[in-house]
C-alpha cells in the first residue's frame, strides 16, 4: 500500500500541475517576516503589486502568500514554510531572524527554491540558490575603516554588542586604520548600559565607534548622553545602516559629532514617490491612520521592495525563453522546481538594475557589489549629507579631503623595534629555565610568557629583552602619592616597554596603562583541599530505593500473601483430597493457610523456591504477576546496588563563597594582598563580597604576600585560598590534595601592559587574535599547564574503577543477617514452650521435668525421628525401654471450615 501512495503522491502534483499549465503561467511568491516588523510585509505587498502591472502582458500571474514565524523557533519555521511549499510557492523572502534562516535556506536548496534574503549575516557565505541583497560585512568594515582615517581619528573606541559584532570588529582590527591604540568595550545584556558608557567616560575616550543592532541604539545613545558622553568634545560613528530612521532630535544641540551611513536615499524624488504609495498595503497591525514616511523606511524593508522588483524582473526575462509554471514541492516529497537554479542565476546576472537601494549586481560569489552609501552627519537642522562611500572609489568627502594614502601592512611591521619586556619568577608565566649549562640572556627564561612574547616577535620582528620584578608584583597604586608600584610602574616610568605575567586587566590599571586584548580569560575562584570521601553508611544497601519504595513493598508483599491466601479460601480448585487413594475423602485440605501465601510471597521475592504452588487459575495469575513485579523489582535491586557500594560520596565543607563566610569560625580564607583580586572584593556591590571584604580587613593575618605562600596555607593549614582561576588549574595538575571549589566569581583576561598610547598595540592585539583562531595559544597553555614541570601528574589519581569493598560497606547486611538468627531462635525457643506449656497443661504432668526430657533429647544432637507422644487413655505399656517420655503414633486431624 505504501508503494501505491508513493507513485500517487508525485501523479496528483502532476495533474494538478498541468491543470494550471492550460492558463496562464502562475506564479507564487511567499515572505516570511516576524510580528515585530510588519513593515517588511507592507513593503513586500506594494512592489508585488507594482510588480503585477509591469507584467500584464507577460502571461504570468503573481499570487502572495506571508507568513509570521517566531523568532527562535526553527520547528514551527519549518511547518509555515513546508505548508507554502505545498501552495507551489516559487520564490521565498526572509525571515529577518537569523536563528531561523538556516532551516529555510536548507529546505529551499533542497527543493531548488530561490531564497532571498535582506537581513545583515556577519556569516553570510555562498549557497546554491540562495542571494543576500544585504552588503557583506567586509564591504561595511572597508566602509568604516575609509571613514575612519578619512576623518582623521587616532586613538579611538569600538563598542560592540554581542559575539555578532565582535567578527565584525575583527575585520577592523586585521587592518587597523590607525597606529594609536584602539580600545574594545561589549555592551552588557542591558537594557542598563550606563556603566560601560561611564567607564568609557571616565578613560578620557572622546572617539567612538558603535556598533550595536538597531533596536537598542536609540537606548545606547540616550544613555550615553545621560552619563556626559555627548558633548562637544565627543565624536560617534555609528555602524547600522538604519541610524536616519531613529529621532536625533535629543542630540542635535549637545555639539556631538554624529557620523553615519546609509544605502537608502530618502531625499530622492523617485524614493519619496514609491514609498508614499506603500500606505495602502499597510498591515492590519498598524494604526488605521498611519502614513508610511520615507524617512521612516528601514533598509530591511527597501531591500525587501527591490528583492521582489529583481525577482519578478528575472521571471518576465525567463518566461520570454521557457514556459514557466509554479509546480507543488511538499516537503515529504522528491519533487522541486525544475526552474530554481535557472532563475538565480539570471538573478545574479542582473545588469543595470535600480532600486530604492540603488544599483544592485553580484559578483561571482554571488555578494553583492559595486555598493554607494550615502555619508550623513546628525547638526542642529538635522541630518545633512556630508559625502559618500562606494567599493570602487572610496570615499568621497566634501568637508574632509580624501586621504591619499590608507595604511598598508607594512604598518604592522615592527623590525626596527626592541622592547625591554619585564615579567616576574611565576609559575608558569615566567620560570628559571633547569638546565646544567651556564645560560645567559633571554635563555635563562622559560614559561607561557616567555613562548608568547616569541611568537610575537616572529610574526612582527620586533627584538626583545627580558629582565625580572624581583617582588613579583604585578602593580597597585598607592592612594596618597597614585604612583604604580610593580611591573606596571616599572612600564609608566619608563624602564619597561611591555610587561608580561599574569596581569589582570582590570578598570584603575586601563586607566594609566594600555592592555593588548586578552592572551588568556579566566575568573576569581576558590582554592581548597580536596574534598575527602564520607565513610559509607552500614546500612547503605538499603539505598538503591527510598525509604517511601521500601515501604511499598513491604505493604504490596502484606497485601499480595493476604490477596493469595483470601482467593485461594474462595476458589474451589484450591481444596483437594489429601488422601488420593480414597475417593470420598471425608474432607478437603487448603494448602495456602496463611502462614503458607505469605511464605510462598516471600520466596518468589527472595528469588528462591517453594514447594507449594497454586492451582486454580485465579491464584496461579496472583503469583505470576507478583512474580514479574519481583523480576522487575529485585533486577532494578541488583543493578543499582552495585553503584552504591562502590561508590563513596564526597564530603565538602563548603560549596560556594556564602557557606565559606558563614563558616568563618571553622575555616579561615584570605587572598593575595594588593592585587587585582583584594580590588574586585574592595569595589564589590554584593553584599556576600562586601562582608567577605570586612572580614578580611579585621583579619590582617589572614592575607598572604604570595600565591605560593597562600598556596602553602591551603595545605597545611584549615585555610581556602582566593586566586585567579588559571593558577588554581596549574597548581591541581601537580599538588593532588587541591582542589577548585564552586565555579568563577568573576570574568577578566591577562593582557599584555605598555604605555598610554602606544603605537604598537593594534598590532599586538591582531596578532594575538591571530594566534587565537590558530590555535596557538590553546597548545601553549596546555604545554605548560598539562605537560610541562610535572604537569598530568594527577590525572590518574581520580580514576572511576571500581574499587573492592569493605566491611564499611557490606557490615549492615551482616548485622541483618546475625538479627534474623538472633530472632528465628527466640522463636524457636518460644514455639517448644508453648507446645510444652499446652502439653502439660491438658495431660496434666510437671512442666520441669518435660522440659528436662525436651532439653536432654536436644543436647543428643544425633537422629532425625522422634516418637509421638502417648495419649493417656491409650492402652499401650507405660515403660519405655529407652528411658524418654511415653510417644505414640496419634491419629492427624483436619478441621475443615467451609
Amino acid at each position: 500500500m505504501n508503494s501505491v501512495a508513493d507513485l500517487l503522491v508525485p501523479l496528483v502534483l502532476i495533474l494538478a500541475s498541468g491543470k494550471r499549465c492550460a492558463g496562464d503561467s502562475t506564479i507564487t511568491l511567499g515572505i516570511l517576516y516576524n510580528e515585530e516588523n510588519s513593515m517588511l510585509e507592507t513593503a513586500f505587498k506594494s512592489s508585488v503589486d507594482v510588480a503585477k502591472a509591469k507584467m500584464t502582458d507577460s502571461g504570468v500571474q503573481l499570487n502572495v502568500v506571508s507568513k509570521i514565524v517566531p523568532l527562535y523557533d526553527s520547528f514551527e519555521t519549518q511547518h509555515h514554510v513546508c505548508e507554502m511549499l505545498v501552495d507551489g510557492v516559487s520564490g521565498m523572502f526572509g525571515p529577518s531572524a537569523g536563528d531561523t534562516a538556516p532551516i529555510v535556506q536548507s529546505i529551499c536548496d533542497y527543493k531548488e527554491i530561490p531564497h532571498i534574503q535582506t537581513r545583515w549575516d556577519i556569516n553570510q557565505k555562498r549557497g546554491s540558490c540562495q542571494i543576500n541583497l544585504y552588503p557583506h560585512p567586509n564591504t561595511l568594515a572597508e566602509a568604516l575603516i575609509d571613514i575612519i582615517v578619512a576623518i582623521n581619528w587616532e586613538s579611538f573606541t569600538i563598542i560592540y554588542e554581542n559575539n555578532d559584532s565582535l567578527m565584525q570588529i575583527t575585520n577592523i582590527l586585521k587592518s587597523p586604520p590607525t597606529s594609536y591604540p584602539i580600545r574594545i568595550r561589549q555592551l552588557s545584556s542591558g537594557p542598563n548600559y550606563r556603566k560601560e558608557l561611564r567607564e568609557i567616560k571616565d578613560s578620557g575616550e572622546t572617539k567612538i565607534l558603535l556598533d550595536c543592532s538597531f533596536n537598542i541604539l536609540s537606548d545606547v545613545l540616550l544613555q550615553a548622553q545621560q552619563v556626559g558622553l555627548m558633548g562637544s568634545e565627543h565624536n560617534f560613528i555609528i555602524a547600522s545602516l538604519d541610524m536616519h530612521t531613529l529621532d536625533l532630535n535629543s542630540f542635535k544641540y549637545s555639539g556631538t559629532k554624529i557620523t553615519g551611513m546609509r544605502l537608502v536615499r530618502p531625499l530622492e524624488v523617485e524614493f519619496q514617490n514609491i514609498v508614499s504609495q506603500w500606505t495602502d498595503n499597510l498591515s492590519p497591525m498598524e494604526p488605521d491612520d498611519k502614513t508610511v514616511l520615507p524617512e521612516t523606511i528601514q533598509l530591511e524593508s527597501a531591500l525587501i521592495y527591490d528583492a521582489v522588483q529583481l525577482f519578478t524582473t528575472s521571471i518576465y526575462n525567463l518566461s520570454k525563453e521557457f514556459e514557466i509554471n509554479e509546480t507543488p514541492t511538499p516537503c515529504n516529497s522528491s519533487l522541486s522546481w525544475k526552474h530554481g537554479f535557472t532563475l538565480i542565476n539570471y538573478m545574479k546576472m542582473a545588469k543595470d538594475f535600480k532600486g530604492l537601494t540603488g544599483k544592485i549586481k553580484f559578483d561571482q560569489e554571488g555578494f553583492r557589489t559595486d555598493i554607494e552609501l550615502e555619508l550623513v552627519e546628525l547638526t542642529q537642522d538635522g541630518l545633512r549629507v556630508t559625502g559618500t562611500w562606494s567599493t570602487k572609489t572610496g570615499i568621497n568627502v566634501s568637508s574632509t579631503p580624501r586621504p591619499e594614502t590608507v595604511p598598508s601592512e607594512k604598518d604592522s611591521d615592527l623590525r626596527n623595534m626592541s622592547f625591554v619586556v619585564i615579567t616576574a619568577l611565576t609559575q608558569p608565566y615566567g620560570m628559571l629555565k633547569l638546565s646544567s649549562n651556564t645560560l645567559k640572556g633571554n635563555d635563562r627564561y622559560e614559561g607561557f610568557g616567555i613562548d608568547l612574547i616569541k611568537e610575537l616577535s616572529e610574526m612582527s620582528g620586533f627584538n626583545y629583552t627580558f629582565i625580572i620584578q624581583e617582588d613579583a608584583s604585578s602593580g597597585y597604586k598607592d592612594e596618597k602619592t597614585k604612583k604604580w608600584s610593580g611591573m606596571i610602574g616599572e612600564v609608566i616610568n619608563g624602564q619597561a616597554d611591555l610587561a608580561i605575567a599574569d596581569i589582570s586587566i582590570t578598570r584603575q590599571r586601563e586607566h594609566d596603562v594600555d592592555f593588548t586584548s586578552p592572551f588568556m580569560n579566566l575568573g576569581i575562584s576558590i582554592l581548597y583541599k580536596k574534598s575527602t570521601k564520607s565513610s559509607p553508611s552500614l546500612f547503605s544497601f538499603l539505598a538503591p530505593f527510598s525509604s517511601f519504595v521500601w515501604l511499598w513493598v513491604i505493604t504490596a508483599y502484606c497485601g499480595v500473601s493476604v490477596l493469595l491466601f483470601i482467593m485461594a479460601r474462595i476458589s474451589p480448585y484450591e481444596w483437594t483430597n489429601p488422601y488420593p487413594c480414597i475417593e470420598e475423602p471425608e474432607y478437603l485440605e487448603n494448602q495456602f493457610s496463611l502462614s503458607n501465601a505469605f511464605w510462598f510471597t516471600i520466596g518468589s521475592l527472595m528469588q528462591q523456591g517453594s514447594d507449594i504452588a497454586p492451582i486454580a487459575v485465579s491464584t496461579r495469575l496472583v503469583a505470576g504477576i507478583w512474580w514479574f513485579f519481583t523480576l522487575i523489582m529485585v533486577s532494578s535491586y541488583t543493578a543499582n546496588l552495585a553503584a552504591f557500594l562502590t561508590v563513596e560520596s564526597v564530603s565538602e565543607p563548603f560549596k560556594d563563597v556564602e557557606d565559606l563566610v558563614n563558616n568563618q569560625n571553622i575555616i579561615t580564607f584570605g587572598l593575595k594582598k594588593k592585587g587585582s583580586t583584594e580590588e574586585y572584593f574592595k569595589e564589590s556591590t554584593n553584599p556576600t563580597y562586601k562582608k567577605l571584604f570586612d572580614i578580611l580587613q579585621k583579619n590582617p593575618s589572614w592575607y598572604t604576600s604570595s600565591n605560593d605562600e597562600g598556596v602553602e596555607k591551603v595545605l597545611k593549614e584549615n585555610y581556602a585560598f582566593f586566586m585567579e582561576s588559571t593558577s588554581i588549574e596549574y597548581m591541581v595538575e601537580r599538588k593532588c590534595k587541591l582542589a577548585q571549589i564552586g565555579g568563577l566569581l568573576d570574568n577578566k583576561g591577562y593582557g599584555i601592559v605598555m604605555k598610554k598610547n602606544a603605537s604598537f598595540r593594534n598590532v599586538l592585539s591582531a596578532n594575538i587574535l591571530s594566534l587565537q583562531e590558530k590555535g596557538k595559544l590553546t597548545a601553549l597553555k596546555n604545554k605548560w599547564w598539562k605537560e610541562k614541570r610535572g604537569g598530568g601528574a594527577c590525572q590518574d589519581t581520580d580514576n572511576n574503577e571500581a574499587s573492592e569493598l569493605s566491611m564499611k560497606n557490606v557490615g549492615g547486611v551482616f548485622i541483618v543477617l546475625c538479627s534474623g538468627v538472633a530472632v528465628a531462635a527466640v522463636l524457636a525457643a518460644l514455639e517448644m514452650f508453648w507446645t510444652l506449656w499446652k502439653t502439660t497443661s491438658k495431660e496434666k504432668v510437671s512442666f520441669k521435668s518435660e522440659f528436662k526430657d525436651e532439653l536432654k533429647f536436644i543436647a543428643k544432637c544425633r537422629g532425625s525421628t522422634k516418637p509421638a507422644r502417648k495419649n493417656q487413655n491409650s492402652s499401650a505399656d507405660n515403660s519405655n525401654p529407652t528411658g524418654s517420655n511415653q510417644y505414640m503414633n496419634s491419629d492427624r486431624h483436619y478441621d475443615y471450615e467451609s
